[in-house]
């Protein structure tokens, strides 16, 4: 058994990135390697091949090693569900929903989970890339950790830090993130990744010379900022869209607080005939006008009632209606699709405080909140054209009423959503919706687009892997890297 771990010295700073290129490198070699990500939060989410739910970076770290996605891979994830709540899934299933305080005393609990997973997987490959979560250097996390050198401890692997340059003060990060390890932690931290560096080596060589000499450390390469990458993303969206000069189809996301599985846009974020564009609180208001849109789409929400008022509260209601007067179609998708329906009843408060709150009422359809989530991944068509579709269903609602009697698509010989009758207001319960191009062709289609193609995402996934592992084996000192491995 090895394992390496790749932490950073913030959010965001690329573990996610270099643990998925370390994947598919190693991977090219020939060499049998998984993922593993002790604690994750995100809301981001993908089905496992054993029927359980891991982070969707962690799921696209698995594609990149060639194996599928496995709950063990992901043992802890955390999907908020306000600032000081989330539901609690552990080896692929819901255990529970705590606060932040009642979970921070349940991590050494959970760190059984933790090292069972880890051991079942390192049972089956002959390496594990691990990642961390957040910053090692969170004082105040340090208790029990699970997510970064509480784990590496307790499996004594040697970490890499990573840290990204553009941001500024990267040297800061770094050196201050060693500072606040202990002694033990800091001996098993090998080296440093720098991530997203632009401009001339030359002018970074004497930093690195110094970092090295400071530390006694060394850096096993910059890795330059990669224009364009865009591969699924563990939780940030942004909002500032995405615009085309060629675009022909305009499309519009609301941002909700809890948006879950917005990587089901990123085909959309590819096309280069639509214009995607998120948008945020305080961008509109009562009496204020979306952006023009021949399309909105009602995403997934981890918390549908409350990311709902927020709708109401930010004027979106009425600006539906505007839209679909002026003849634009709407979609909802997971707990879009609950959204649009008449109403929305949580009895036993699964989702927040129990209690039922009025739909848009655009489908005659009704959604109860019961305990079991739905987890699958599924294949099907969609109806009438019977384009070929697959992807994945993350819920707790169940859904009733005549709408369902005109589904959208067909999933595993089911039927799954509903389409208004006069085709304006669609919705189903199917996360990558999308992806394949086929389907993606129809969908755009219906809703205005009606000269040019599709993208065909898988297709994109892997070339951008294929890039990413090539830019590390070209500016990363790999054999010393793999030495790490014991």
């Amino acid at each position: 058994m090895t394992t390496l771990m790749i932490q950073g010295t913030t959010s965001d700073a690329g573990k996610s990135t270099v643990v998925a290129g370390l994947c598919r490198a190693l991977a090219r070699r020939g060499v049998s390697v998984a993922p593993f990500k002790p604690q994750n939060m995100a809301l981001n989410s993908a089905v496992t091949v054993d029927g359980g739910e891991i982070g969707r970076s962690t799921a696209l770290q698995a594609l990149a090693a060639g194996v599928e996605p496995h709950s063990d891979m992901n043992p802890v994830l955390l999907k908020p569900e306000s600032d000081r709540g989330a539901q609690v899934i552990l080896r692929g299933r819901v255990h529970g929903h705590m606060d932040a305080l009642d979970y921070h005393a349940y991590k050494r609990t959970a760190q059984e989970s933790v090292l069972a997973a880890w051991q079942a997987l390192s049972s089956r490959y002959e390496v594990i890339i691990a990642e961390g979560a957040g910053s090692p250097a969170e004082i105040n996390l340090r208790a029990n950790d699970i997510a970064n050198m509480g784990f590496a401890e307790m499996v004594d692997c040697p970490v890499i830090l990573v840290g990204d340059i553009d941001r500024g003060g990267v040297f800061a990060q770094l050196v201050g993130t060693l500072e606040l390890l202990s002694e033990s932690e800091r001996a098993r931290t090998r080296g440093f990744v720098i991530n997203r560096f632009r401009g001339d080596i030359g002018l970074l060589e004497p930093g690195l010379d110094w970092l090295t000499e400071r530390t006694g450390k060394p850096v096993y390469g910059t890795l330059p900022y990669l224009q364009g990458l865009l591969l699924d993303a563990e939780d940030s969206v942004g909002l500032h869209g995405v615009a085309s000069d060629a675009a022909a189809l305009r499309v519009v996301v609301p941002a909700l607080p809890r948006i879950s599985n917005h990587n089901d846009f990123d085909p959309l974020r590819l096309h280069p005939q639509v214009e995607l564009s998120f948008v945020g609180p305080n961008q509109i208001g009562p009496g204020q006008a979306i952006p023009s849109a021949d399309l909105i789409i009602l995403p997934g929400s981890k918390s549908t009632r409350s990311d709902l008022a927020w709708l109401r509260d930010q004027g979106w209601e009425a600006a539906i209606q505007r839209h679909l007067r002026y003849g634009g179609k709407l979609l909802g998708i997971c707990g879009g699709l609950q959204m649009l329906g008449q109403a929305i009843h949580d009895p036993d408060g699964l989702e927040g405080p129990a209690g039922s709150t009025p739909g848009l009422k655009l489908l005659d359809l009704e959604t109860r909140m019961v305990a079991g989530k739905q987890l699958r991944n599924v294949s099907g068509c969609l109806l009438p054209d019977g384009a070929a579709i697959s992807g994945y269903e993350i819920h707790n609602g169940v859904s009733e009423g005549p709408a369902l009697a005109r589904p959208l698509c067909e999933l595993d010989g089911r039927p799954d959503g509903a389409v208004s009758d006069d085709g304006q207001v669609m919705g189903t319960y199917l996360h990558g919706l999308f992806d394949r191009p086929e389907a993606c062709a129809a969908l755009l289609t219906r809703c205005g687009l009606h000269a040019g193609g599709a993208v065909d995402y898988a297709a994109h996934r892997q070339r951008e892997l294929e890039r990413l592992a090539d830019t590390l084996e070209q500016h990363l000192d790999m054999d010393a890297i793999l030495s790490q491995f014991r």
